[in-house]
């Protein structure tokens, strides 16, 4: 009993911290057509496929924890001697609760290359990119897997789902036409010395997701990003991949923010592995400042693939009730290597 009164208080905490948000990775790196659009094409390579996996909140939410799952194709060709366009698709499904509250999403992407300083020949490169998005997203739940108050029985102090519930839902999924638009400037000085700066504004058109039909105004907040990061060596088998994401959304506000440190050898050819810590600072709607988690991240780099996993340790207000449990995550990302002409001096992220 002391467990279900616990999730229940969480979970209305949950709503009030994360109420109309978008889904996010802490692996955000691993995940760039969902971070911004201004990052189809960067990378060493022809085309890229990544696929991410996070599951939230198991410690509480049991057989019904949060799960989000995000896969991504973008494919880049060259424009004239120095320039690039980039197309890709992406798309999302964010499931969450007994409510059986699903957000999924497809998106279309371009985004284009302009080479501002370098050559694809040498090491040092520096070019402007600007991406743009157009998808279509739908909201839905399960109505019959909610209970309100007014269905509670204060005689046989028991739930009756028979009664009215007095609410007036006149429908169970609605869609969505979504545009977002994205920059990312990036210097690539050296093999293992790089820096990036970027942003985004997601949702531009802040499309209706009421499900009630005649009256509803609810709709989604725009999510502005502001991002920055590098690589600073250390020596030429070890780096460090510093980065920053901060992003809004309405009243709330997210920031990560740490690095991931890289190490390979000569005598590994094209094997790496990094490893890094990240932390996470949440202002929710009641202007109230919190670091949530700290998450730990490893990464193994062979040949063409990127493999990532992650986990979440709970550091602030949820931590007591959900034993300093949060996220885990899966990434996977793989690089189809270039022709000469195709190639291009891109960051590691």
């Amino acid at each position: 009993m002391k467990r279900i009164f616990t999730a229940s208080i969480f979970t209305l905490t949950l709503g009030i911290l994360l109420h109309a948000q978008d889904p996010f990775f802490s692996q955000f790196y691993a995940a760039p057509l969902q971070l911004n659009p201004a990052m189809a094409g960067v990378f060493n390579g022809k085309y890229r496929i990544t696929a991410n996996y996070k599951q939230q909140w198991n410690s509480l939410l049991d057989t019904r924890p949060f799960q989000t799952l995000a896969a991504g194709f973008d494919l880049r060709n060259a424009v004239g001697r120095n320039d690039f366009a980039t197309f890709g698709l992406s798309a999302l499904r964010d499931h969450a609760g007994k409510s059986d509250f699903q957000r999924v999403g497809a998106d279309l992407t371009f985004s284009y290359m302009k080479q501002l300083d370098g050559s694809r020949y040498r090491a040092y490169d520096q070019f402007l990119v600007a991406g743009a998005q157009v998808g279509l997203g739908q909201h839905s739940l399960d109505y019959q897997n909610l209970w309100f108050s007014s269905q509670f029985d204060l005689t046989l102090e028991q739930l009756d789902q028979s009664l009215p519930s007095g609410e007036v839902i006149d429908q169970t999924s609605n869609t969505y036409l979504n545009f977002n638009a994205g920059l990312l400037w990036y210097v690539v000085f050296d093999d293992n010395q790089s820096l990036w700066i970027g942003g985004a504004i997601h949702h531009l058109n802040s499309p209706r997701v009421s499900f009630i039909d005649n009256g509803g105004t609810e709709s989604l907040d725009r999510r502005w990003l502001a991002q920055i990061g590098g690589e600073l060596p250390f020596s030429h088998s070890f780096s460090i991949l510093p980065a920053a994401v901060v992003t809004g959304q309405g009243p709330s506000l997210l920031s990560i923010f740490g690095a991931n440190f890289r190490y390979t050898n000569r005598d590994w050819k094209e094997i790496a592995i990094r490893a890094g810590a990240w932390g996470h600072l949440v202002k929710d709607q009641l202007d109230s400042f919190g670091s949530p988690n700290v998450t730990f991240t490893a990464i193994l780099e062979i040949e063409r693939w990127n493999i990532g996993i992650s986990y979440d340790v709970g550091a602030g207000k949820l931590a007591a009730p959900t034993n300093g449990r949060g996220a885990f995550e899966l990434s996977l990302i793989y690089i189809h290597p270039p022709s000469r002409k195709e190639k291009v001096n891109c960051p590691k992220m």
